[in-house]
């Protein structure tokens, strides 16, 4: 056989290992690169494939939340979980100027350096530049978002009055659509998989879930906002979150391939639930 030859039998075998395609299981979960362990206690190597959730998962899991708080659902700071889209009488919304506007103050710790602010920024204007959301620098007002680069990505629910921390660790939170998230959080909303009518749109794979992490994948009493529901959505959970021994832990239906969530920031569903829980339009 000529040197020819030779070479070209071993680039064709070269070329036939280097495109074989990943095969779908069952249960619509690629088997080899994609299907990789992803227990909670593992890093998720896969960064592509990484929602805000799951990098938001990645980081908290690796910190004691402070003394006296609590974090439920992963990133939801409080011992008094709460959603602005229930709360009687709008009480815990951030309340709207004469001018139409909802001002949201805030102060960023000095420890954070020029592209973490870069960073924080873009999250909120991701939001603020389609809705009626502002953040504004705090001057003399008396609630305000202090943010803070503490022990992982976390934040209140909704304005709970005062000094209210939400937590962007350095670097690990800092992605724009994980600012998105906890700011989204802040303003009132829950994770989109927490929604009342979830169970019409995804399954939940109990027996993949971590045992004594089943407790954050409670179903919240929400006004859904007669919006649908948002796979695409910065608060939805990952495929995989909690998940105990790699398999997925959250199933979209009918359509079980259904990509669930993103990193990159607010999505339109996102942004119109804003516009329509806060009134956004119109003045009072």
């Amino acid at each position: 056989m000529h040197s020819t030859t030779i070479l070209l039998c071993i680039l064709s075998g070269l070329l036939s290992q280097a495109y074989t395609l990943p095969v779908k299981n069952s249960t619509g979960v690629h088997e080899g690169k994609v299907r990789l362990k992803r227990k909670y206690s593992d890093e998720i190597t896969d960064r592509e494939e990484m929602n805000a959730m799951d990098q938001i998962l990645e980081v908290n899991r690796k910190f004691r939340a402070p003394r006296g708080l609590t974090l439920r659902e992963g990133d939801i700071a409080s011992s008094h979980i709460r959603s602005a889209i229930t709360c009687p009488g709008n009480a815990c919304l951030w309340p709207k100027a004469i001018d139409g506007f909802v001002y949201v103050p805030y102060i960023v710790s000095p420890l954070y350096d020029d592209m973490d602010r870069i960073t924080i920024e873009t999250g909120m204007q991701d939001i603020s530049s389609s809705t009626c959301i502002k953040f504004i620098p705090r001057t003399h007002e008396a609630n305000f978002l202090d943010i803070q680069p503490r022990y992982g990505c976390w934040s209140f629910l909704g304005q709970t009055g005062g000094s209210q921390t939400l937590s962007l660790q350095s670097p690990g939170c800092m992605w724009s659509g994980v600012a998105a998230h906890e700011f989204m959080h802040a303003l009132g909303f829950v994770h989109e998989q927490s929604r009342s009518d979830r169970d019409r749109y995804v399954s939940i794979i109990w027996k993949n879930i971590i045992p004594d992490q089943m407790h954050n994948f409670k179903k919240q009493l929400t006004n859904n906002l007669n919006s649908p529901y948002d796979y695409s959505s910065v608060m939805h959970y990952g495929r995989y979150a909690f998940s105990e021994d790699g398999g997925p832990t959250i199933i979209p239906k009918p359509d079980p391939y259904i990509p669930i969530g993103q990193r990159d920031g607010p999505s339109m569903l996102d942004l119109h639930k804003i516009n329509i829980l806060y009134n956004c339009g119109a003045t009072d």
